[in-house]
């Protein structure tokens, strides 16, 4: 039985994770815990989250590295405090599940990435080459039909929360040289959350080739706490790779209303011989009732105003029923315990979530100065 404790709460996404691990009969969720020090509102949301799953909350993560019965951490912190906590198990000889991104600094990621290495343990990072699309565009690249890959475009957009009539003005992007703050109850840094998905499907669908080169942008078209904040809601990158390899990206937080699910998901390839679409979301049927309105957006939860947590559920309703691929069948923190069973690298493991942050912190500067920025 692999024994796993959960770094932090609810309002994370460690709401999910905590599921998907006590969801696998190989796992066993110890505790919930956390470091000393952190305020009120995290230590309840902590202890929220540990009794819903029934487990104890361990105050101090120290008592929780100690115990003999765990073997692996969950890490899903504040970016400010993912590294250093990641840093802390690692250090303590546990396996490694850890939120994206990897980190709030370089320094710390890169540091992780070494002692991850010297205590040979094996380590994930969270993304979606898990789930069916990627697996499909993967499948679809080794079987020859589009042939050997020059180019990949990845739209990754999340449809929640309400957006405002913004007046459409260029965006300055004033993280220099990298950004410090990422995440607040109403506004996220979206280019940093969400197009570290696209940058991890590009290293692992091209067989980890090194990054060269970023360009980017970064705006703020729909919400006004993103602008507010000086947090960007869009963001757009291109990437060269080794081999010859382009690819582009498109990442943000376009509102309720733009998408009647989840928001748009889709990868082109294209090659030597032709090209490809995965849409996650193609397969699909609509059915509204005659005289009946149509799906609904929720209200505003002023806990959480950007819908970024499950536990708020917040979610589109009304009659019309949006039909959807079933969900895959494995998840996401099973493939992790398979490669601490097995003893191999994840798909995904710290080093990559270090060269993929790497692009990230690149990309900010390269939006901030105008430039492409050489890696």
């Amino acid at each position: 039985m692999i024994g796993v404790i959960l770094v932090t709460g609810g309002r994370s996404h460690q709401e999910g994770y905590g599921a998907g691990f006590q969801a696998d009969a190989r796992c066993k969720v110890i505790a919930v815990t956390d470091e000393t020090g952190i305020d009120e509102r995290r230590a309840s949301l902590n202890r929220r989250l540990a009794e819903q799953l029934k487990v104890p909350y361990i105050a101090d993560i120290g008592d929780a590295l100690r115990r003999a019965d765990v073997h692996a951490a969950s890490i899903c912190t504040e970016h400010q405090r993912q590294g250093r906590l990641s840093i802390r198990c690692a250090e303590a000889g546990k396996h490694l599940y850890v939120d994206k991104p990897l980190a709030g600094s370089l320094d710390e990621a890169r540091r992780l990435e070494r002692v991850v290495r010297d205590n040979k343990l094996r380590s994930q990072m969270f993304t979606q080459v898990t789930l069916p699309p990627a697996r499909r565009a993967k499948r679809l690249l080794a079987s020859g039909q589009v042939g050997e890959l020059r180019a990949i475009h990845h739209d990754l957009l999340f449809a929640k929360a309400h957006p405002a009539d913004l007046a459409l003005e260029p965006r300055k992007e004033s993280a220099a040289p990298a950004p410090d703050r990422f995440l607040v109850p109403d506004a996220k840094r979206e280019m940093f959350n969400i197009a570290v998905y696209s940058l991890a499907l590009f290293r692992w669908i091209s067989g980890r080739k090194p990054f060269r080169s970023v360009f980017a942008h970064t705006a703020n078209y729909f919400f006004e706490g993103s602008r507010a904040r000086d947090m960007e809601d869009f963001g757009a990158m291109a990437v060269t790779l080794d081999g010859g390899i382009s690819a582009t990206a498109a990442a943000g937080r376009t509102g309720w209303r733009s998408h009647a699910g989840s928001g748009h998901h889709r990868i082109r390839l294209v090659g030597t011989r032709g090209s490809a679409l995965v849409d996650a979301f193609a397969g699909r049927g609509e059915i509204t009732a005659v005289g009946q309105p149509g799906w609904r957006v929720p209200e505003t939860n002023p806990d959480d105003p950007m819908g970024f947590w499950a536990s708020t559920d917040q979610k589109k309703t009304g009659s019309a029923e949006w039909y959807l691929p079933p969900p895959p069948l494995k998840s996401d923190q099973s493939f992790f315990l398979d490669c601490i069973e097995r003893g191999v690298d994840a798909e995904v493991t710290v080093a990559d979530g270090v060269r993929v942050l790497e692009v990230l912190f690149a990309a900010y500067r390269s939006a901030a100065e105008g430039r492409v920025v050489a890696l």
